[in-house]
């Protein structure tokens, strides 16, 4: 009982793990435009995502554009695309293994050791996945930082995180506990006691 419901328990926090994941990929805010120094800019918030920047007015009004090519794009934001949908993929791909394999479910197999092994491969891919996106939000924060301090760069040009980065890393830490939650209830094989096999006495032993 305690470990179905630890599983159930895993299986829920992978999926808001991935769901914060989907938030993240979406919002445009992974890094905005920094007030640090002498770079006061208080009419216009620049902010820049994966799939568009944003800049937004004093006065309420937002401006979004769709980034036109992706080969304009840095190969950070590129890489960084690739890996979040590597691990949105991954994450909801290892939540269907698993439910499959967990104990409060009809589907799959009826032997508890067999589906016990199937929701523990689903808990492996969602680690996989879970992976994916924390490397990506740690490099895309390395070239912020990178950026941030290169002397070289325009101080109007200059970034600092934004909140879905936040969102994007809170949701990939919450589908790598959800996940290892699920790849620790596999139960370990017990050892059957062997016995001497018993004969029943031939005819020979009555003569």
């Amino acid at each position: 009982m305690a470990n179905s419901g630890l599983q159930i328990l895993g299986f829920a926090l992978a999926l808001l793990g991935s769901i914060g994941l989907i938030i993240g990929t979406i919002l445009p805010q992974w890094k905005m435009s920094s007030y640090a120094g002498d770079n006061i800019i208080t009419a216009v918030a620049m902010y820049e995502g994966l799939w568009m920047s944003c800049a937004y007015q004093s006065t309420g009004q937002i401006q979004c554009k769709v980034y036109d090519s992706m080969l304009n794009l840095s190969s950070a934001t590129q890489a960084t695309r690739a890996l979040m949908i590597l691990s949105i993929l991954g994450s909801l791909a290892g939540l269907g293994v698993a439910c499959m394999g967990m104990k409060c479910t009809n589907c799959g197999s009826d032997d508890k050791t067999r589906k016990s092994r199937i929701a523990m491969a689903g808990g492996i891919i969602i680690m996989i996945g879970a992976l994916c996106a924390i490397v990506a939000c740690s490099w895309y924060c390395h070239r912020i930082i990178q950026d941030f301090y290169n002397p070289f760069t325009p101080v109007n040009t200059k970034y600092e995180f934004g909140s879905a980065i936040f969102i994007a890393w809170a949701g990939s830490f919450l589908v790598v506990v959800g996940g290892a939650m699920l790849a620790a209830t596999c139960p370990k094989a017990k050892s059957t006691p062997k016995y001497p096999i018993s004969r029943p006495p031939s005819s020979k032993e009555y003569v």
